[in-house]
């Protein structure tokens, strides 16, 4: 009995051998210049349910001489993880360019179960307006972005405004929970695809399932009702999508985009080059990433009067 040739069966682990040996992408590093030009506030309460406190992390040029455009960053982890901290460079870094920036935490879906994350996101809006004095913030300027299960959440808070079963009670009921614009980066907007409805048919999904409560076939209402592209009307702001260039293409939003255009509302892609669905991690992606953003919240915030 012949054997293969040896070739044959070394090839795939020497491929993987020189796969494993590249190195991995330096972390991103923001000038000392920019962190040193910030003033910080650390862990604000913005949102309470009964003894449970949920915080967020704030930034602002020191000493800026006027009310500025918020943004708020949302991060990711597939909604059952991650933590604020991983937005923190992106929110210095256009904090730096005139914005009050943040941060936020919210409950995980091991936590609590859709709605609620959605209903912290939009507690953390009401925080800002009822605060914007007190931190300078220009309370009818407020954008959002976000990566990941997070752009699909800063997605779905500019869509969903006036949706009273989204608002929660987390505090600051007296304020608005609209947003002003919206940066969604590698988000999923219509919860509603076949693709989403595949994946949560799988018995060993670990995302859609642990975040909404079942499979798409078993729920579907409340997939409509956490999908971005649902609440779509000519009400909302400008909705932008921003997603690495190898990451899967329903980050790009294709159908919704089409949905905003024949609405009249502002929107588009930017993609990055050779970037994955994490491309805040590499440093050349995350530095287009921030002047991408600033771009987009310059033409959309600051022009607001």
């Amino acid at each position: 009995m012949r054997l293969p040739p040896r070739p044959l069966i070394l090839l795939p682990l020497l491929a993987f051998a020189a796969f494993a040996q590249q190195p991995k992408p330096a972390p991103t590093k923001l000038a000392s210049e920019i962190t040193a030009s910030l003033e910080a506030h650390a862990g604000l309460v913005y949102a309470r349910y009964g003894q449970r406190e949920v915080q967020l992390d704030l930034w602002k040029p020191k000493n800026a001489p006027q009310p500025l455009p918020a943004i708020i960053c949302i991060h990711g982890g597939g909604w059952y993880k991650g933590e604020r901290s991983s937005m923190a460079n992106l929110a210095q870094a256009l904090a730096a360019k005139d914005y009050v920036t943040v941060t936020i935490s919210y409950r995980l879906s091991g936590e609590a179960k859709f709605p609620a994350v959605i209903q912290d996101c939009k507690a953390a809006v009401r925080f800002l307006r009822a605060n914007a004095a007190k931190f300078g913030i220009q309370a009818d300027a407020i954008g959002v972005t976000g990566l990941s299960a997070g752009g699909h959440l800063a997605a779905l808070l500019a869509t969903s405004g006036g949706v009273k079963e989204l608002e929660g009670e987390g505090g600051n009921a007296d304020q608005s929970s609209a947003v002003q614009a919206c940066m969604a980066m590698g988000a999923q907007s219509d919860l509603k695809s076949t693709r989403i409805g595949e994946l949560s048919g799988k018995p060993d999904d670990p995302f859609y399932r642990t975040f909404l409560g079942d499979s798409q076939a078993k729920i579907p209402q409340t997939y409509a009702l956490a999908s971005p592209r649902h609440h779509v009307d000519k009400a909302d702001p400008p909705l932008a999508f921003m997603a690495g260039e190898l990451d899967d293409p329903s980050t790009r939003a294709d159908e919704t985009r089409i949905v905003l255009e024949k609405l009249g509302i502002p929107t588009g892609l930017t993609l990055i080059p050779n970037a994955p669905h994490a491309f805040l991690g590499q440093q050349q992606s995350f530095d287009t990433c921030a002047s991408t953003c600033e771009t987009f919240f310059g033409k959309y915030l600051k022009t607001v009067k």
